[in-house]
């Protein structure tokens, strides 16, 4: 266990079924009376988009809305949207979604007080001076990005994924409302809950992990083991979004304390090379990697198994913590993600160079609890190739 602990986070959080009709007061507490409304382009054409600009003029908060946010989103869309909140004179950034509109609108939120480019500030640490304030509204079970300090983008000129890393990125409030996620379709609750459920598993055995997060960590992959399915088959049931949203702030929370592994450094390359969502990208590559992991801490595997639902009569400690990954191929296959990287369209001719790409993300390899090579990764990829 890492004896530093150091905790930081999200400034404020409202969670809670209707919790969204705080969102004007919570922008005016902010002091802001000009708001940037950061949203995906099939999301802005919704309900949810109407209503929460709705709800801000109510509050007499002015509203510009940002429609252009793209699935694994490239830098420059954070720098046109600091652009448009400058011009504009916004003094909050709204990123209303799934990870890609709340990654961006962080990084649009520093980018219009620190100038420059978003590419320049991927890495750690090198945003200097606050960003605007921001609010975090995730209509997702699954990224986390209202809990965490990162912006993620894909640079596919490189064909590269970085991330802009600084506690300066933690968003000021988030609000956490199931009800925006009653009408999310099955699959992309599938993926996302998939996604959560490996924030939480890499969270809780990274070796940066600490008393407080293996806590939190361990009551998301409770939370979502649990729910995952409810939510994809019986999505209307509010019981299984309040739970799968909570697993998922849960989980964020524990990613922003103790960080991930191997199992998102290997998901990296499938979106900066073929431009997989990342959360596709995650769970199927989940259960190989537990498969591969597990006796790099037979403690914490043994205690994912069982809170997955393994039975353990009769085996050895070892034996039950191998079941960790046998738990998350059953929870993906009944929920319908795809199980191998043929069926989603990866050649068999990439593995060489996705191995190479993945093991370059450095910092996160090395929170994973077993030592990762380029050829152990290579080898995870051809079994997951493979099936």
């Amino acid at each position: 266990m890492n004896s530093l602990i150091t905790i930081q986070g999200v400034k404020k959080t409202v969670f809670g079924t209707g919790s969204i009709d705080q969102i004007g007061l919570e922008c005016k507490a902010l002091g802001a009376s000009r708001a940037l409304l950061v949203i995906d382009q099939s999301l802005s054409k919704t309900d949810t988009c109407l209503r929460i600009q709705e709800l801000l003029k109510k509050s007499r908060v002015k509203t510009f809305l940002y429609p252009d946010i793209t699935p694994e989103p490239d830098p420059m869309l954070a720098d046109m949207g600091a652009k448009l909140a400058r011009k504009e004179k916004v003094r909050c950034v709204i990123g209303v979604g799934g990870g890609s509109s709340m990654d961006v609108a962080k990084a649009i939120a520093v980018l219009a007080k620190n100038g420059g480019k978003a590419f320049d500030y991927i890495g750690v640490g090198l945003v200097k001076n606050a960003g605007l304030p921001t609010i975090m509204v995730p209509t997702t079970a699954g990224t986390g990005s209202e809990t965490t300090l990162t912006s993620v983008f894909t640079m596919r000129a490189t064909k590269t994924k970085g991330g802009i890393n600084s506690p300066l990125l933690y968003p000021h409030i988030a609000i956490i409302d199931p009800e925006l996620t009653i009408n999310l379709p099955s699959y992309i609750t599938a993926y996302t809950g998939m996604d959560a459920l490996t924030h939480a598993i890499e969270s809780y055995t990274s070796i940066q992990a600490h008393s407080m997060s293996e806590v939190i960590s361990l009551k998301a992959i409770d939370l979502i083991s649990d729910n995952l399915r409810g939510a994809v088959f019986n999505g209307k049931e509010i019981r299984f979004r309040e739970n799968m949203m909570m697993g998922s702030y849960l989980a964020g929370l524990g990613l922003a304390m103790s960080g991930v592994g191997a199992v998102h450094a290997l998901a990296y390359p499938l979106g900066a090379l073929f431009d997989i969502p990342h959360g596709i990208a995650n769970a199927l590559l989940l259960p190989y990697v537990l498969e591969y992991n597990y006796p790099g801490d037979i403690d914490k595997f043994y205690r994912i198994a069982m809170i997955m639902g393994k039975e353990g009569d009769g085996l050895s400690d070892r034996d039950i913590a191998s079941l960790a990954a046998d738990a998350a191929f059953d929870l993906a296959g009944d929920i319908g993600i795809p199980l191998t990287l043929n069926e989603i369209g990866i050649p068999e001719k990439a593995i060489p160079e996705m191995a190479k790409s993945a093991m370059k993300l450095e910092r996160v390899m090395a929170n994973n609890p077993r030592p990762m090579t380029t050829d152990v990764a290579e080898e995870i990829y051809r079994l997951a190739f493979e099936g």
